[in-house]
Formats: structure tokens, sequence, C-alpha cells
């Protein structure tokens, strides 16, 4: 197999993975929101196709009371739970990576203890015409602003370069965040 082979078979097994997980929750009920860079990259699509970056992991947000039909969901679907280093991630198979998983973070939960607010309310989320549920924008741009690793700070640029985030007419944020978001504007020239 070549490396371009290699390289489109490696975005087509996110993007079945993506379908796969998500429609093992719709089938059993959960209430779920794809988050993370899948979520960008649904949202850049609507936009502007050539401006979307691949990612190689699947985040979702769900209610941890419905984490055991989750992991019900998941099992049926073919993936393997583990947990590890407090992470809830679902194998997709027995010999799988770790970045080759489903990812999960709870709703209205802090992800880490130092982070500056919790995830958003898996009701804060649209579902997109290919039937899958994604987090609404202004929750997504929250969440990127919450974690701020380099990754988020690339997608928030990302995000902006095709004109989703505006700096003047910015998502309502609380007053941490608010900073954060300047701070990408401030720098976009430098990290961009």
């Amino acid at each position: 197999m070549s490396i371009l082979d290699r390289m489109e078979r490696a975005v087509e097994k996110v993007r079945e993975r993506l379908l796969r997980a998500t429609k093992a929750l719709d089938e059993a009920a959960v209430r779920y929101a794809v988050i993370g860079g899948n979520a960008v990259a649904a949202w850049v699509a609507t936009v502007d196709e050539s401006a979307v970056r691949n990612t190689r992991d699947l985040d979702i947000l769900v209610d941890r009371d419905d984490f055991e039909k989750v992991k019900a969901a998941f099992k049926a679907a073919g993936f393997v739970y583990r947990h590890a280093a407090g992470i809830h991630l679902f194998l997709d198979g027995p010999d799988a990576k770790a970045r080759d998983a489903v990812h999960l973070v709870f709703a209205r939960e802090k992800v880490r203890p130092d982070y500056p607010v919790s995830a958003p309310d898996v009701t804060e989320s649209e579902r997109f015409p290919e039937g899958i549920q994604v987090l609404s924008l202004d929750a997504l741009v929250r969440m990127k602003l919450t974690s701020f690793r380099w990754v988020d700070r690339t997608h928030l640029l990302d995000m902006i370069e095709v004109g989703l985030i505006n700096k003047d007419n910015p998502p309502d944020l609380p007053p941490p965040l608010r900073d954060r978001l300047r701070e990408v504007f401030e720098n976009r020239d430098v990290w961009g």
C-alpha cells in the first residue's frame, strides 16, 4: 500500500469510527455531542472544506448518568472499554491503540480540576445533515478556550480563518476565556 493510500485510509478509519459510534449512541437513545477536532472539522467544513484539518481520534460528550448505556452500545458496536490515566476510552477493537479510540468527556464536569469551566451540556449541540450531533459553535469555542493546549489554539485559529469566530462579535464568554480568546487574536500571526 502506498503512502498516499495509507494517508487516505487513516482519514477514512476516523470517519468510519465516528459514524459507527454515533449510530450506536443514536440507536441506544443516548444523548451525545461530537466534540474536539471532529467537531471543529465539521464546523469548518460548513464554510470551507479546503480548510478542514484531519484529526486522529474521536471525542464525544455524554451525560455521566448514561455511562452504562454508552458502554453497552459501544460494546455492541465492537469497541473495547479501557480506563487509563483518568480517561474513559473505547478502543476500536481489542488490538487498537489509544489514538484509535473514542474518548468520552462528561457533560457539566471539568475535564481537569484546573480547568476554568466545566464541559458544556449535551443539549448545546446541533444535528448536522449527515445525522450526527455536533457541539454548538459557541460551546465548542468555550471548550477549546478551556483546555487551551496548542492543538486547541490551532483549532481556534482554523475557526477564525474561515470566519466562524469574529473579533468584532465574539461569543459570550466568562472572563478567563474572554482573555484567552483575546490572546489568540493578538497572537494569530505568530501562532498561525
